[in-house]
């Protein structure tokens, strides 16, 4: 192929919107010609490079947008740390039917035991097949409400929460909230039912949600819109954080006797 149809390809894949085609195209022919690929084949080649790069780029902005904490996956996850707490159930999430579903998630247990590590698995998951994720801890998203209302913008701030086909609340329970911001957190799930996938954490059992939010009826009502498409996983094994800094404690002491 000669340098000035080399050239011209490039503007042209350029100019289409294909970046990888046009920095790739020398080595796209060599293993072309490598391969002895036939026409058809040599396009799906391009057409299969070109995709994988766009994914990836989406995948990328995806996670950015999201605000995850982290990126940890499942497979960093210590499901031998956690007897109690079946690996198929999880796993089974990380298929996103719930996420097709509009249905929602609840991560439950006591701190430490890694429900952050399996909300953001999933959300990385979600970003991976191309839903857009959004996380954020309930103070915070609490915080950023009762700003937005203060201002007479709650309606414009609702959408950050509205947005995502999948909403990560983190720490549920971790604060006691007053009735006004019961309320902005009732809005939200109220307005997501059945149109995007709420996945929370909490160390609260559901029976304590009332303490949690402040007003029985209000907890009732949230949890009514919550659960009524939910998968509910309860992991009440020993904290990964009091597991690492015991190591920590004994690495030490055994070092000093040393």
């Amino acid at each position: 192929m000669s340098e000035l149809v080399n050239t011209r390809i490039r503007a042209t894949a350029t100019k289409l919107g294909l970046p990888h085609l046009a920095g790739c195209l020398e080595q796209f022919t060599a293993r072309a010609d490598s391969e002895m690929m036939g026409y058809l084949d040599f396009l799906d080649l391009i057409l299969e490079e070109e995709l994988a790069v766009r994914d990836e780029r989406r995948f990328r902005s995806g996670l950015r947008l999201s605000k995850l904490p982290h990126h940890k996956t499942l497979d960093e996850y210590d499901f031998a740390f956690q007897p109690d707490l079946d690996p198929r159930k999880v796993r089974d999430l990380a298929s996103l039917a719930f996420v097709q579903a509009k249905a929602n998630v609840a991560l439950l247990g006591p701190p430490g035991v890694g429900k952050t590590h399996i909300a953001v698995a999933l959300a990385v998951a979600a970003c991976r097949a191309g839903f857009t994720v959004y996380f954020t801890t309930l103070d915070d998203m609490v915080r950023q409400l009762k700003a937005a209302d203060d201002i007479g913008r709650l309606l414009g701030k609702l959408h950050t929460y509205l947005r995502p086909n999948v909403l990560i609340i983190d720490e549920v329970g971790y604060q006691p909230l007053e009735r006004a911001e019961a309320n902005l957190v009732f809005q939200v799930i109220s307005k997501r039912y059945e149109k995007g996938s709420t996945l929370l954490t909490s160390n609260k059992s559901f029976g304590e949600w009332g303490q949690v939010f402040g007003d029985e009826v209000l907890a009732t009502a949230i949890l009514d819109r919550l659960l009524h498409h939910c998968d509910v996983i309860a992991i009440n094994g020993p904290s990964y954080r009091l597991k690492n800094r015991l190591t920590a404690v004994e690495g030490a002491a055994t070092t000093n006797v040393a």
